[in-house]
């Protein structure tokens, strides 16, 4: 929705509303910035995570999210059962993040997607270091949100405003490139700029169509 210079956003899954989403965000501003308004490099989102600019850059977008920080937790009962695997460590920030030390292992997992969502919170997400196929890579993830109607999200922006300045403190960079390791897949550039993470991806045109209002019924 147009607000003078501006636009308010919002995202919705498959059952709830939620208050961050950034696939939706980059493709929102591909349509704005490819095939609206071409002339166009940067946007500003009102949103309820506040504003969030994207700019331009070729046929990659930058999107500018808050920095999210996770802190160390113990781990909550039953999230080694529902993942079928003890992970390394639990921390938690909107998202519970399981850190293992085997990026093999998260590519492997298959969680109770019912015992996840009976355990509450907003999502799971987990992550361990590239290495091995991975070794191109900072990061690897896996992003598990059964109680948002989403049992496996392909690629997960939001994701990376708590892990880019997880990994970015444990690499000693700021700079990191990160691989969703779902079933579709993903790349996801991240940069850690103070408060902010800047997450760079790219948009492609699938289909386009139009949706009419069926006419209303008179008696």
């Amino acid at each position: 929705m147009p607000r003078e210079d501006e636009f308010e956003l919002r995202w919705f899954t498959p059952a709830v509303e939620v208050d961050l989403c950034g696939h939706a965000t980059l493709t929102a501003a591909f349509v704005l910035m490819d095939l609206l308004e071409p002339a166009r490099r940067s946007v500003t989102f009102r949103s309820r995570s506040g504003s969030l600019h994207v700019t331009r850059d070729g046929d990659l977008f930058s999107l500018d999210f808050p920095r999210r920080p996770a802190v160390p937790i113990p781990e909550p009962p039953g999230l080694s059962e529902a993942l079928g695997v003890r992970p390394a460590a639990v921390l938690k920030a909107r998202d519970t993040i399981v850190v293992f030390d085997d990026p093999d292992v998260v590519r492997r997992l298959i969680p109770d997607m019912e015992k996840l969502e009976s355990m509450g919170g907003f999502a799971v997400c987990a992550t361990a270091p590239g290495s091995g196929r991975d070794d191109d890579v900072d990061y690897v993830l896996r992003f598990f949100a059964p109680a948002q109607g989403i049992a496996e999200d392909p690629v997960t922006g939001s994701a990376q405003c708590s892990l880019a300045p997880y990994w970015s403190e444990k690499f000693g960079k700021t700079i990191l490139r990160a691989r969703q390791v779902s079933r579709r897949g993903g790349e996801i550039l991240c940069e850690v700029s103070g408060n902010r993470v800047r997450i760079a991806g790219k948009a492609v045109l699938v289909f386009s169509g139009i949706l009419r209002t069926p006419p209303q019924a008179t008696s």
